[in-house]
């Protein structure tokens, strides 16, 4: 099962309209390209035709990954789900992060996937549980500080 946040849903969305709307561009670039004759030694229509590959493999892979997805609601209750925010104390550290499905993650804004050890680890504890953790560079001790 592919888990998107609403605002991910809406960010492909708005992404996959956005490269449909570069077609007829792309199309007009492969024309004139093609009138200057010689195809094999042609760079701008193989530039054309390639971008044209790239992006109806973007908009088929966007597609595919909307008509799987199933958007997280807005969470409920005390414990770890999809959808939450978190803040948590690990290594004296204070950290704030969201566990998201593994297509919305990045780690380096926060968003963890909730297929990571990180993300597995947390999900269904509370605020004030301890949870050990064990990562690639060990085990740490995070503490749940809060849940949003």
């Amino acid at each position: 099962m592919i888990y998107l946040t609403p605002e991910g849903k809406q960010k492909l969305e708005e992404e996959v309209k956005e490269l449909i709307s570069r077609r007829p561009l792309i199309s007009k670039r492969i024309q004139v390209a093609k009138d200057m004759g010689d195809l094999k030694e042609n760079a701008e229509y193989h530039d054309a035709k390639d971008e044209q590959g790239m992006v109806e493999a973007r908009i088929r892979e966007i597609e595919a990954t909307l008509n799987q997805a199933e958007v997280i609601s807005k969470r409920s209750g005390d414990d770890i789900t999809l959808g939450t925010k978190v803040k948590i104390i690990a290594n004296g550290k204070e950290k704030e992060m969201e566990i998201v499905g593994a297509n919305e993650a990045n780690p380096l804004e926060g968003r963890i996937s909730n297929e990571s050890p990180i993300g597995k680890a947390l999900m269904g504890h509370k605020a004030g549980d301890k949870v050990e953790i064990k990562i690639p560079a060990g085990t740490v001790i995070y503490e749940i500080k809060e849940i949003n």
